[in-house]
């Protein structure tokens, strides 16, 4: 133990004591081991009261039993106070099951009055033992904090880039996407209007280009801003896996179990993002040939899972310093309320899973108002 660790001298001590004379070989026991202290007695829970929200001690002696109360009524009110010293019983024979109650109380430690000899060596691993529980308590609270910090920032992150997509694909849609109409327009009328061959077969050509563009930008919008969501999460799911199944060749099925009409956009955008994310993932990395999309809210719990038969996921490959599409699932999860899984079984597959218990929250009503 560091001297730094210890609250520097002379100790203060709270003594809550109705005998002077035990009082007495409490200070000489203290005195004769050579620790610099200053003692204070007081005999009532009034006492008691005043002098720990009046004064700051190092750490608090208590006898068990005293007139009209215990050493488990001071104990109570001491855990009413901000500052909360050590607090060790130093009584006599209170019996085993006694001294075991208080100490799950939270009580720092137990001392007979008839061993006097070990007093100051108590005292001072009940302080180091306090100081080491209060920086553990003041650890976590700033792990929490910043746990929430990050949280916070997460949701932040996901909302401006949702923000970001849609503002994107609204200039996709009013720029790019006018200005191929009215090329396609144009096309047309060349078209109709010329009677070259060569002419017509390049005005075919630049038409069947001008149409890959078309549907592109409209794919394009499509994944920055799913519109498909506004006729329900089971419909945009269905339109993502036909489009993956289109586009992979990977045999696909949708199952759904829906017992609600209606879910919140933001449950919604966090179930179809982590579909859209799941299925990206499995068209670059799973070399499988069949995926199942389950989709459930039995039991008043969104339950979405992504299955695939592929050849699964290492676990080293959870962790990766790049690996952000699992990463930003998680987070997602987590700004609704919700948690996911990933697991994976060596050559069976990888299966994703989204879990949002479903509040009134979560109500398209709710959220409307938002």
């Amino acid at each position: 133990m560091q001297q730094d660790d210890l609250p520097p001298h002379p100790l203060r001590i709270l003594h809550l004591e109705d005998s002077a004379v035990d009082h007495e070989l409490v200070r000489r026991a203290l005195h004769k081991s050579g620790e610099h202290c200053e003692l204070e007695r007081v005999e009532t829970l009034a006492e008691f009261r005043r002098q720990i929200q009046e004064f700051k001690f190092d750490v608090i002696l208590a006898d068990y039993r005293l007139p009209g109360f215990t050493a488990l009524d001071a104990w109570h009110l001491l855990q009413q106070q901000i500052q909360q010293p050590p607090f060790i019983l130093l009584s006599g024979a209170i019996g085993e099951p006694a001294a075991v109650s208080a100490i799950k109380t939270g009580i720092s430690d137990y001392l007979a009055k008839d061993d006097l000899s070990k007093l100051a060596q108590v005292i001072r691993r009940s302080i180091e033992v306090h100081s080491i529980r209060r920086a553990k308590e003041k650890a976590d609270i700033e792990l929490a904090l910043s746990e929430q910090r990050l949280a916070d920032f997460a949701e932040h992150l996901q909302m401006t880039m949702e923000q970001e997509r849609a503002a994107i694909a609204r200039e996709i849609h009013d720029d790019i996407g006018g200005a191929l109409a009215a090329v396609k327009f144009d096309l047309s009328w060349i078209g109709r209007h010329t009677t070259d061959s060569v002419t017509k077969g390049h005005v075919t050509a630049a038409t069947e280009m001008l149409q890959h563009a078309l549907e592109a930008s409209q794919r394009i919008m499509m994944n920055l801003r799913p519109a498909i969501l506004d006729q329900g999460l089971v419909a945009a799911v269905q339109w993502l896996a036909e489009s993956f199944m289109k586009r992979t060749a990977i045999e696909t099925t949708v199952h759904v179990f829906q017992e609600k009409d209606s879910l919140s956009k933001a449950v919604q955008l966090v179930a179809y993002r982590t579909v859209q994310e799941a299925l990206t993932n499995i068209a670059k990395h799973a070399n499988c040939s069949q995926v199942t999309i389950d989709l459930s809210d039995a039991e008043n719990v969104l339950t979405l899972e992504v299955k695939d038969n592929g050849k699964g996921i290492l676990p080293s490959e959870h962790n990766k310093p790049k690996s952000f599409g699992l990463r930003g699932l998680h987070e997602r999860a987590k700004t609704v309320g919700g948690w996911l899984d990933v697991s994976s079984n060596g050559n069976t597959g990888t299966s994703i899973i989204l879990s949002v218990p479903l509040s009134p929250a979560h109500s398209d009503t709710q959220q409307e108002n938002d």
